[in-house]
């Protein structure tokens, strides 16, 4: 009796293993056969294994939903209006059963940010239903989201609070972490351009790998300019003093001892020109005695300007430079010391003061732009012969050229500066004249610089 119970469920077993290997076979070779038409691009065959694979076989191999979400995104492209939605769906549930089945090798955040951009541009669900998508992504990794679905994210969140759904101070606080995660991105592909374009103006050519890098600097700058332009569009009237003055003048005396509360407020304040307000002064002066920071000297230092007091102003702003964490808030603090030199005509500070902004913040081309303006106008100081001092035009000129390129928000600005500088450089005449083809040019005075004649 023992003996046939033991040869009966040795039989159940061996045929269990049978059945399992013949599964694995035939997942196996539907396999074969779903990768090898997505690789040819015959999708429709393509497509139903891959439906057989989801279904029979969901952990087999991760290519099944690599190339089940190509396959997805083609027919979502070329689907019409009517059939999109559906499309949409299918490719978020083919993104959740990834997540589920193959989570070491999935990004979540990024996963779970496609799947939030695909519900807004497909219509799925409520406005409060995508943007908690888009939150859950953002909070789990900050990074996840691109520009277009960071500027995505804060326009529901704007739509919710027009619906009275949130509050408008949820918009200024979200206003504040969106654009400080763009002007990070920013900031990280100016200086890789910024690098680029250094070799450039160095005579060195760049390699195919590198002039791609270039291309794609260029193109992700204008994608963070134009969203950011996007962003502040959106939050507009909202942000005004109209409306911040009484949202948190209500709120002062209950913060005045609320350090994080004042710091915020200065800031916005500070941000959108506010300072003319006694309710600036008043968070100027609780935030300085019970914490002196950056902002609060920032602050003090908008009011020692605003009452005409110049060396106490920039007293101020070095200290609110020194103390400031935030490149983005630190560069504008340089940029603005640097104005109050140019002002004043002291052109080699006020450069200094421009560079440190752009160290804080490769994409600041404001700075960049004011550079040039100032050697424009040193031409006729900086040169010993006439030649020379013309020859001063193309060091502006090339100023504003990189101002352009490192922020596309101010390019035609800039563009139709370099030409206007350009125009008053010594042209082909000139140089053909004095013989100064491809020749080196050191400038003097405050500039010390020096700029390559072009060839012929």
């Amino acid at each position: 009796m023992k003996t046939k119970l033991i040869l009966f469920l040795s039989g159940v077993l061996l045929g269990t293993g049978a059945l399992q290997a013949q599964a694995n076979q035939e997942c196996a070779t539907t396999a074969a056969l779903a990768y090898s038409d997505a690789k040819a691009n015959n999708y429709d065959a393509a497509w139903t294994r891959i439906q057989t694979l989801r279904k029979d076989c969901p952990s087999y191999h991760i290519a099944t939903y690599q190339y089940g979400e190509r396959i997805l995104k083609d027919k979502l492209d070329k689907a019409p209006e009517g059939e999109k939605k559906a499309v949409a769906q299918e490719l978020i549930a083919l993104y959740k059963e990834r997540l589920q089945h193959f989570p070491a090798k999935t990004d979540a955040g990024k996963v779970n940010a496609d799947i939030a951009q695909i519900m807004y541009d497909a219509q799925i669900g409520t406005t409060e239903e995508q943007f908690q998508a888009f939150d859950k992504a953002f909070k789990a990794d900050p990074n996840s989201l691109n520009a277009k679905s960071l500027y995505t994210y804060f326009y529901l969140l704007v739509e919710l609070q027009d619906a009275g759904k949130k509050d408008l101070q949820e918009v200024f606080d979200m206003y504040d972490v969106v654009t400080a995660k763009l002007e990070e991105q920013e900031n990280e592909t100016a200086e890789g351009l910024a690098k680029l374009i250094e070799k450039q103006e160095a005579g060195e050519e760049l390699t195919d790998k590198e002039q791609k890098r270039l291309n794609a600097y260029e193109i992700n700058l204008k994608a963070y300019s134009a969203v950011k332009g996007s962003i502040n569009a959106k939050l507009g009237q909202r942000a005004d003093c109209d409306n911040l003055i009484p949202l948190y003048s209500k709120d002062f005396d209950q913060n005045k001892s609320n350090v994080e509360w004042l710091k915020r407020v200065n800031n916005r304040l500070s941000g959108k020109d506010c300072t003319e307000d006694p309710l600036f002064v008043k968070v100027s002066e609780a935030l300085h005695k019970l914490e002196p920071s950056a902002s609060s000297a920032y602050s003090l230092g908008q009011l020692a300007e605003a009452n005409g007091n110049q060396a106490k102003a920039l007293e101020y702003y070095n200290q609110a430079a020194q103390l400031q964490k935030d490149p983005s808030v630190r560069a504008n603090i340089y940029y603005r010391i640097g104005n109050q030199y140019k002002e004043k005509g002291q052109f080699g500070q006020a450069r200094n003061f421009y560079r440190k902004a752009l160290e804080a913040k490769p994409s600041y081309g404001r700075a960049y732009l004011q550079i040039a303006g100032m050697i424009g106008q040193s031409a006729n100081n900086c040169g010993d012969t006439a030649f020379e001092k013309r020859a001063v035009y193309w060091k502006a000129a090339e100023y504003a050229d990189r101002a352009g390129r490192v922020d596309p928000s101010i390019s035609s600005t800039a563009n139709e500066t370099a030409a206007a500088y350009r125009g008053r450089a010594p042209q082909r005449s000139d140089i053909f004249q004095n013989d100064m083809q491809g020749k080196t040019i050191t400038i003097g005075c405050w500039i010390g610089e020096s700029v390559r004649v072009p060839n012929l």
